[in-house]
This record gives structure tokens, C-alpha cells and sequence, in this order.
């Protein structure tokens, strides 16, 4: 039933009371460091701690693409999707040994920033915009019609009042700068995974009920038993969706380029780390790390769990759309069974979800604007009070931009999850390579990084639609590729991604190589190898990461 009831509404206002007011009590406390206002709004520079940092991370990540697109995932593909939650906890790691520690010794604040340090203000402004096109256009209206879409599924409210709703509460949260944005995620997370939680174990007791046994545990038994194939995290070539995550590659290939891209090089996650000492970031990063081993719970354990109850001839008709079962409508199915008062929660874990992402996606987009076009290019003059003037006004202009526009771009067609990924894996593979080797390789010239990231993309392109003009039925015995219901052989996106990746690395040590043999100069970064040693405290940490998704792939193999 798509509706809520007077408890359900209730719990969620006491939601949004307790954020609110949380969110005013943040905003009003005297600030007793002494950046500057800009740094503070942007950046939180200092306030926030290891927790905060850790949940902010978490909350940002985690939207309607993860409940909605990862559940859809669970219910077609099983617990092989769960490969982009348990590979990202390794990603952390990484990126709080090796890539955090370069951008605070470099008193690095934004990514364009790095790239203009690094390379020169050409390839930091082109970045720039691409940034700010992909942010607005691609993840900002996605987050924000899929949140809109799921609310509208078990609530009943129209899905332009939904998205304009949502919109509002994020400016809320957005205008009172990042230091607002991280302590509020705290709570944001705790309803997250509260609600997330709860949703799992009433689908799984489902499942129970229907088959005889109970509780949740059985539940899980019941599920494991009648969706067998659900369970392997590696798949192999003649699974139909193999495509999506091609066999071996998402331990050794493609998938790395996608976290590493993602934890590492996006102002959009970042952001949270930047302004803290090495130390607190690091310990934020483990922390998201810890927790994300735990998001398949909330993800895509109910999406294989809807399936089994389908598979069993429920939810027949909830399921279609337009004739067609749709995957993204299992999450807000099993979330309409459940009763008054934990509809509610479920509502209010949902809403923190995407009301967080785009939050801080908001604020990064205001980040990018001010600090690396504005302040760059329109008014270099700007005092510390207009620049945030120019953020908060950058926010509410994103935010309408994207509410005209999401209804227009066909994303709840393409699948949500699926979406994004197809849109930012045509460009990832060349800004990684940019980043890598401006991390670690101090030849690497600013005509390389334009041809990684200009160049990167066009090969994406070109492999794309290869297929169409080449026959490449030779690759398909190695696994890079595999015949379409046309017959026609295609490269799957996360092998294509992992070509992309190392043609730009070799393209950008040729063109570097050649430059610097002919008297050109390049910008290093400073670094040195005491930058990349951890405490004792992380190492066991990371070494109970590492336990964990090595028993996690071993079993779910």
C-alpha cells in the first residue's frame, strides 16, 4: 500500500526535527579555530573528527542509487554487485595510506587545485567544468530522481513535490557549509543503517514465514537454499550478466579503476578528509572502511530476498512497469509491507540517504565553483564573505537545474545504479591515469594529462562502439569479451575501462618522456616515504579489512 500512516509521518518529522536542530546547534557554535570563513565553510578546516569524517564519507556514498539500483542488482544478478561495497573498503585503505598523506603535505582543498599545482591551469580548469557538468548532470539529478522515485513508491506523494522536497532539506543542510554537512551525517548514518537494518530483517522473516520456518537467521537459510546462483561473487563468462561484472576482473582489473577514481581522486568524497590532520583522516577513512563491509546487509541482501518472494509468486503485479518486471522496484516493495511506526524509520533511513549525497554533492559543486572558477577566472578580488555568498548562491542554482532537469534524462529507463556507471566509466579510466602518475611520477607533463583526460575519453568512445566496425570474437577466449543477443561480440565496460587506463598511462609516459627530453619543466609534488607509514592502531585495522573480505570472497567465491 503506498501510503504512509499519521505514526509513520511522525517518526519521520521527529527524523527531521532531531537533524535540524542538530544541523542549527552545529551552524550556531562560536568557532574557535582560526581558519578562515571560506575554509570553515567549505572545508570545516579542523572541526571535524575521525567519526564525523567516517559517517560523513558513508553518508554521502550511500543514496538511492545503492538502496534502489543495488537492491534492483540483488534481485537479478545476487550478491556479486556487493563487489562495488567490499572492494571500496580495500579502496579506503589504500587511499588513506597512500593518496591522503599527498594532498595535506601539499595543502591540497580541491582536485582542480591539485591539477593546476601539479600540471598547469589549463588542465585544472578544463577539469573544472567537466567536474562541475558531471556533478549536476549525471550524479546530482540521479540522486535526486531516484530518492524522489522510491519516496514517491511508498509514500504516494507526486514525484516533482518529492524531488523539490528533497531539494529543499539538502539546501538546508548545504548552506550551513561542510561543518553542518559532517556533524548532521552522523545522524544521517545512524538512520541509514537503522532503517537499512531493519528492512533486511523483516524481509528476511518474510521470507521465513513463507517457507515454514522463523525469524531472520532461518530467513537467510530459506533464501541461500532457493537462490543459489544468487551467491557467487565471481562470475562466470556464460552468465548473462557477465557484462556488468566480468568474472576475475572485478578482484584484478577494471574495478580497482573505479574505487581508486572514486575514493581517491573525487572532490565529491575527498572533500571530508581535506580539511582534518593525517591522523583524524586516516581514522576516518578506516572507519567507512568497517562500515561498508556491512552495506550488502542493508543493499543487496534484500534484493536477493525479494526475488526468492517473487520467485514464489509474489509481488507479480508490484513488480512490473509497463508491462516488464523492473528490477529497482524491489526495494520499495518489500518497504510497503512493512507496519505503521518501522515504515517510518524505513522512510526516514531512505531520506537521510539521499538527502546526505546530495548535501555533499552540493557542497562540492559550490566548492569547485567558488574556489577554482569564480575566484579564478570571474573575480579574483573576492573577500572571504562573498565567497561564501557565491557558494550558498551555487548551491540553491545547482539544485534547480537539477530538479528541471532529472524527469528529462531517462534514468529510471537505464537503471539507476547502471546509470551513473556508464556515464562516469567513460572518463574515469583517463583522470585516474592523470592522478596516478601525478602522484608518483614527477616527469609527467601537463600535455599528458591532457591527452589522458581528452584523449582517455575518446578511446572510451572508440571502444564502446568497436564492436559495431570489428570483429572481436578473438578476445572472448581470454574473457574480454562475450557475444550479445545479436551475436555481436562486446568488450564488457569494466574491461574496457582497465584498456582505457593502461593506454593513457603508456600514452602519458611516451609524451612526457619526449617533453622532458626536449628541456621541458614539470611541477613535482612534495613528498617523501615518512608520509606513507601508519600507526600501529591502522595497521591492525586495515589487517582486519583484509581478513574479513579475504573469508567474505573465499566463501560467496
Amino acid at each position: 500500500m503506498q501510503t504512509l500512516s499519521y505514526l509513520d509521518y511522525t517518526v519521520f518529522f521527529v527524523y527531521f526535527a532531531i537533524v535540524a536542530s542538530y544541523g542549527i546547534w552545529v551552524y550556531r557554535r562560536k568557532n574557535k579555530s582560526t581558519t578562515s570563513a571560506s575554509h570553515e565553510y567549505f572545508l570545516a578546516e579542523g572541526s571535524l573528527t575521525w567519526w564525523a569524517i567516517g559517517a560523513s564519507l558513508i553518508a554521502s556514498n550511500i543514496s538511492a542509487e545503492q538502496f534502489i539500483g543495488m537492491s534492483g542488482s540483488g534481485f537479478t544478478m545476487g550478491l556479486a554487485i556487493a563487489t562495488y561495497e567490499w572492494m571500496a573498503a580495500a579502496t579506503l585503505v589504500i587511499v588513506a595510506v597512500f593518496f591522503i598523506p599527498v594532498y595535506l603535505k601539499n595543502k591540497i582543498y580541491t582536485m582542480p587545485q591539485f591539477l593546476n599545482q601539479r600540471y598547469n591551469s589549463k588542465v585544472a580548469m578544463i577539469m573544472a567544468v567537466f567536474w562541475l557538468l558531471l556533478y549536476v548532470g549525471v550524479n546530482l539529478t540521479s540522486i535526486l530522481y531516484l530518492g524522489a522515485l522510491a519516496i514517491n513508491s511508498i509514500s504516494g506523494i507526486n514525484l516533482t513535490l518529492c524531488m523539490g522536497l528533497l531539494a529543499l532539506f539538502a539546501i538546508f543542510i548545504t548552506l550551513g557549509g561542510m561543518k553542518v554537512i559532517g556533524y548532521t551525517d552522523v545522524i544521517q548514518v545512524f538512520f541509514l543503517i537503522l532503517g537499512g537494518l531493519i528492512t533486511t530483517y523483516l524481509a528476511l522473516d518474510l521470507v521465513a514465514e513463507k517457507f515454514g520456518g522463523n525469524g531472520m537467521l532461518q530467513g537467510f537459510g530459506f533464501v541461500k537454499d532457493r537462490a543459489q546462483d544468487h551467491f557467487h561473487m565471481i562470475l562466470p563468462q556464460d552468465n548473462k550478466y557477465y557484462m556488468d561484472l566480468p568474472g576475475l576482473t572485478v578482484l584484478l582489473g577494471g574495478m580497482w579503476i573505479v574505487n581508486l577514481n572514486y575514493w581517491g581522486c573525487n572532490q565529491y568524497i575527498t572533500q571530508r578528509a581535506l580539511g582534518a590532520d593525517l591522523k583524524t583522516a586516516r581514522s576516518g577513512l578506516l572507519f567507512a572502511a568497517f562500515i561498508k563491509l556491512l552495506m550488502p546487509v542493508i543493499v543487496v541482501l534484500p534484493g536477493i530476498a525479494a526475488y526468492v518472494l517473487y520467485q514464489e509468486g509474489n509481488f507479480q503485479t508490484e513488480m512490473l512497469q509497463n508491462g516488464e518486471v523492473n528490477p529497482d522496484r524491489a526495494y520499495p516493495v518489500l518497504l510497503n509491507l512493512l507496519p505503521a511506526g518501522l515504515k517510518g524509520v524505513a522512510f526516514a533511513a531512505l531520506t537521510a540517504a539521499v538527502v546526505a549525497s546530495l548535501a555533499g554533492k552540493a557542497n562540492s559543486i559550490a566548492t569547485i565553483f567558488t574556489l577554482d572558477v569564480y575566484l579564478k577566472k570571474i573575480n579574483p578580488q573576492a573577500d572571504e564573505k562573498k565567497m561564501v555568498w557565491i557558494g550558498r548562491a551555487t548551491v540553491v542554482v545547482a539544485m534547480v537545474i537539477a530538479v528541471i532537469i532529472a524527469p528529462l534524462l531517462g534514468i529510471d529507463k537505464k537503471g539507476g545504479f547502471q546509470y551513473i556507471q556508464e556515464y562516469t566509466g567513460f572518463v574515469s579510466p583517463g583522470v585516474f591515469a592523470m592522478f596516478i602518475l601525478g602522484f608518483f611520477w614527477k616527469n609527467a607533463t601537463s600535455s599528458a594529462a591532457l591527452f589522458a583526460t581528452i584523449g582517455g575519453f575518446i578511446m572510451s568512445i572508440i571502444f564502446k562502439f568497436l564492436p559495431n566496425f570489428a570483429d572481436l570474437s578473438f578476445l572472448a577466449s581470454s574473457g574480454f569479451a562475450k557475444a550479445n543477443e545479436a551475436g555481436v561480440y562486446e568488450i564488457p565496460f569494466l574491461d574496457r575501462m582497465g584498456f582505457v587506463f593502461i593506454l593513457s598511462v603508456v600514452g602519458m609516459i611516451i609524451i612526457s618522456k619526449y617533453e622532458v627530453s626536449r628541456g621541458v619543466k614539470t611541477n613535482g609534488l612534495e613528498i617523501d616515504s615518512s608520509m606513507f607509514k601508519v600507526s600501529n592502531g591502522f595497521a591492525v585495522g586495515t589487517l582486519m579489512i583484509l581478513g574479513v573480505l579475504a573469508a567474505l570472497y573465499t566463501i560467496f567465491w
